[in-house]
């Protein structure tokens, strides 16, 4: 029957006696995992980030009416051309509303789909914006704004102002940063704004949004999905788009293709939207993860070559251990003891020190006008990383002291001795 108590109080006694090597085996475990969970909170910080400058912005799936020439030419009605070759050139668009016909339905139907997340109504209207003698083109976008701000982080992009000033104001509106910034206006301002029909409303300016596109910021302004019905003189139920986000994203182009042939309307899923988008990611994960993986390897090796001289250092303490009784399995469990011991101190040290790196790098400024909100460097701070750190830690630990322990419980004591 295996005595645990007089094992590990050997073990213990092992590594407080060498200390240098204990402290040495200790401190390889540590930075290994430190580093690993350094390097990989920090480059997927990085990567989520990038990934929110498409996906805050970009809904899943975008529905409007395109305008498009027709498919089907007069021509084509004719019975006597029906199996002739048609060759009609300079098809002009086919006129058509810019209106979603019947889309609050459409609104309740998404809202009730089980892998919809949420859907968002909106009119886009061109129209001038005024101050003084400066006139400027550009677009207002009508939103639910709360909605916009749960799916979209909307918050996020918002540099001044909030969108809760914007929901308890019928007339008010988001103005784009470089509009605001051409126009010397700021938040709490008025802005005229012209329609094409030679309207022309105030609205008070409640904030200041900045997408981190200056071609947008410099034309675009975000004002309440009633508010631009009421400004173009259309009813409550006109909508221009909708967009939406789902559960999942990888969905996304089979969903958009089953609504597009359902409604009679054109569906772009975000994959046809950002072609670049998911190859840029997957090539960052990639990276991200092999360098992880390569780190834990090398870290490994660094681990097994440190314990490997730590019990060959004991070969002396290996052959007094057998001659007093101890046998192979004892001198084993022994070592193994001392690599666990030394596997859980290195690692949970090695997770504090990844932590305390982490955030220091999550306290170095870091400004982008792609995300103003955005203050210090992105750090992701999954328990995975963690679990996985430390669980390295104990499995490279375990097969570190395994090996030349399995070798050392067949060592002949005698041997040993007489080399001394």
């Amino acid at each position: 029957m295996i005595n645990w108590k007089v094992i590990l109080n050997i073990a213990k006694t092992h590594l407080i006696t060498k200390m240098k090597s204990t402290v040495t085996a200790a401190l390889g475990v540590t930075f290994g995992i430190g580093a690993y969970i350094t390097l990989v909170s920090f480059m997927t910080g990085l990567n989520q980030m990038l990934d929110s400058l498409i996906l805050n912005q970009t809904p899943h799936i975008h529905m409007y009416n395109e305008i498009a020439p027709s498919t089907q030419q007069p021509v084509s009605l004719y019975a006597e051309y029906r199996d002739a070759v048609h060759m009609v050139h300079h098809i002009k668009p086919k006129k058509g509303q810019k209106k979603i016909h019947n889309a609050l339905p459409i609104l309740n139907y998404l809202k009730a789909d089980k892998n919809v997340k949420g859907a968002t109504p909106q009119l886009r209207e061109q129209l001038f914006y005024l101050s003084g003698s400066i006139e400027l083109g550009g677009n207002l976008v009508g939103v639910d704004i709360m909605e916009e701000v749960r799916l979209s982080n909307f918050r996020d992009y918002i540099v001044d102002g909030s969108p809760e000033a914007l929901k308890n104001n019928e007339n008010g509106i988001l103005l784009g940063a470089g509009l605001a910034k051409k126009m010397s206006l700021t938040t709490g301002d008025r802005v005229q704004i012209s329609t094409i029909r030679g309207h022309v409303f105030p609205l008070k300016i409640v904030g200041i949004y900045q997408s981190g596109i200056a071609d947008i910021d410099n034309i675009q302004s975000y004002a309440n999905l009633s508010t631009v019905q009421r400004i173009t003189g259309e009813v409550e139920n006109y909508i221009t788009d909708i967009n939406i986000k789902l559960h999942h994203i990888e969905m996304a182009p089979a969903i958009a293709h089953r609504l597009e042939k359902q409604f009679q309307i054109q569906a772009v899923d975000i994959n046809e939207a950002n072609a670049q988008f998911e190859t840029g990611s997957n090539i960052r994960n990639l990276i991200t993860y092999a360098v992880s993986i390569t780190l834990l390897i090398v870290a490994g090796f660094g681990i097994y070559n440190i314990l490997n001289m730590l019990i060959y250092e004991k070969m002396k303490d290996i052959a007094i251990l057998k001659a007093t009784g101890f046998s192979g399995v004892d001198v084993q469990l022994i070592f193994m003891s001392q690599a666990m011991i030394i596997g859980v101190l290195g690692g949970g040290l090695g997770l504090l020190l990844g932590f305390i790196l982490s955030r220091l790098i999550d306290t170095v400024p870091f400004k982008t006008e792609a995300l103003p909100t955005i203050t210090t460097y992105p750090i992701n701070y999954n328990p995975w990383y963690y679990l996985i750190g430390i669980a390295f830690a104990l499995i490279a630990t375990f097969i570190a002291g395994y090996l030349p322990s399995a070798k050392a419980k067949r060592i002949d004591p005698v041997r040993i001795i007489r080399g001394t």
